[in-house]
């Protein structure tokens, strides 16, 4: 993850929150913050999928560690955890729209549903690197698949570290249909990341 992650994180989640997002003329600072966060991140997204495409491009010989005609050989994790990172998406939304409508209990459930998917993500894939069969220094393939599928593996961690916050917040009664601006901005965030796995899953295992 970018090291501003942390930072901007904790700032959208730290600030203050008078009013929901909705009932502003405006966006709320730590809202605008987090959009702005994550348009660098799209940028920081882009060149590592321009290096690997443009690595594609250039690479003589067979591309992947196995024929492109059978993804399905490294797919038997990726699948399933891909799943479940889409399915935390909805998870999210769903707490979103609770604490619209000012049900904090159920904001707390949902989020805490996302927070255990984003977790069986990560040990999904720390498993999928242990069985997939080659490493980061096997060939041009192996260092871009790695690079890319680790730095996002850093911003699903980052994210779960989000969750972790608000969870921890509802728990002590912080969040209103009124104010949840950290939830907003927290959910922003996980479903640019769930965007991100997409367009790498899609990349990674089914266009090699």
């Amino acid at each position: 993850m970018s090291v501003d992650a942390p930072t901007s994180m904790s700032a959208a989640m730290g600030a203050s929150e008078p009013h929901s997002p909705h009932a502003e003329a405006g966006l709320p600072t730590p809202l605008v913050g987090m959009l702005l966060f994550i348009a660098s991140e799209v940028m920081f997204f882009g060149g590592l999928f321009a290096a690997y495409f443009n690595a594609r491009a250039s690479f003589a010989g067979d591309w992947g560690p196995v024929h492109p005609a059978e993804p399905l050989e490294i797919m038997p994790v990726a699948l399933p955890i891909t799943i479940i990172l889409i399915s935390s998406s909805f998870t999210m939304q769903f707490g979103v729209w609770a604490i619209r409508r000012g049900d904090q209990r159920a904001m707390r459930f949902w989020t805490l549903v996302t927070l255990v998917l984003g977790v069986i993500f990560l040990i999904g894939q720390a498993y999928d690197y242990s069985v997939l069969g080659f490493g980061i220094g096997d060939g041009v393939f192996g260092t871009t698949f790695y690079t890319l599928t680790g730095f996002h593996g850093a911003h699903v961690f980052g994210g779960t570290v989000g969750l972790t916050i608000l969870v921890a917040r509802a728990s002590q009664g912080q969040f209103s249909a009124r104010n949840h601006v950290a939830v907003e901005a927290v959910s922003i965030y996980w479903h640019f990341v769930d965007v991100v796995w997409i367009a790498l899953f899609t990349t990674l295992y089914f266009l090699r």
